[in-house]
């Protein structure tokens, strides 16, 4: 999928100057705003963005100061999920 809009001449050229390339720029803004407002999950970026793993999506989303969505559900949904494992260890 492609995304495009006009910029006035003037203010391309400022935004080029700060941000470089602007496609890039855009997508980036375009994936972390999803993300902020949970209509994306780290998965979705991973895909995205062409990642390996979750993980490296997390240090990406990290990189640009973006903090992560990770509420009461995902707190208790971990804590479960540690008890499981250290259950079958002992």
């Amino acid at each position: 999928m492609s995304i495009s809009f006009n910029l006035p001449a003037d203010i391309e050229t400022d935004l080029r100057e700060e941000l470089g390339d602007l496609s890039e720029a855009a997508k980036e803004a375009f994936l972390i705003e999803n993300y902020r407002t949970g209509r994306l999950s780290v998965g979705d970026i991973a895909a995205i963005l062409g990642f390996g793993t979750k993980y490296q999506a997390e240090q990406w989303l990290g990189q640009r100061g973006v903090t992560w969505n990770y509420g009461p559900s995902e707190l208790e949904a971990d804590r479960k999920t540690l008890a499981r494992v250290l259950e079958k260890r002992s």
